[in-house]
């Protein structure tokens, strides 16, 4: 077999096994990118969080989006879990602890990160 056939066999049996190790770094990348967003969403500060936001027709400015969020008092107490979206391999659904207004919330919140360019961006 040469190394064309190698580099097939290799991909069959990628494609058998799911990639679980692209899986998980997609997962891995997706709870990074909620936990330094609000890490740094107290400093309100537009030029950081921006990047760390998915942009595009329809979707919020930093600006709205911060606004919003400090004014209701979100902030994260833990990371839960993240999954891939089974739709859609390029969006990780992270499930998290948060707190409103100093209160930590009964139930989960879902958050979405989203591959865009060449990161993943938080869908808010």
């Amino acid at each position: 077999m040469g190394a064309a056939g190698l580099w097939l066999a290799a991909l069959a049996v990628l494609a058998v096994l799911g990639c679980p190790s692209t899986t998980s770094s997609s997962a891995e990348a997706g709870e990074a990118v909620v936990r330094r967003f609000f890490q740094a969403l107290p400093t309100g500060d537009c030029a950081v969080l921006g990047p760390m936001l998915v942009t595009g027709q329809g979707v919020p400015s930093c600006e709205e989006t911060v606004q919003d969020l400090r004014r209701h008092g979100m902030g994260l107490v833990d990371v839960l879990d993240a999954k891939v979206d089974g739709r859609d391999p390029d969006a990780v659904v992270v499930r998290a602890r948060v707190s409103q207004g100093g209160t930590e919330r009964s139930e989960p919140f879902l958050f979405r990160v989203e591959r865009q360019g060449d990161g993943w961006r938080l869908r808010l």
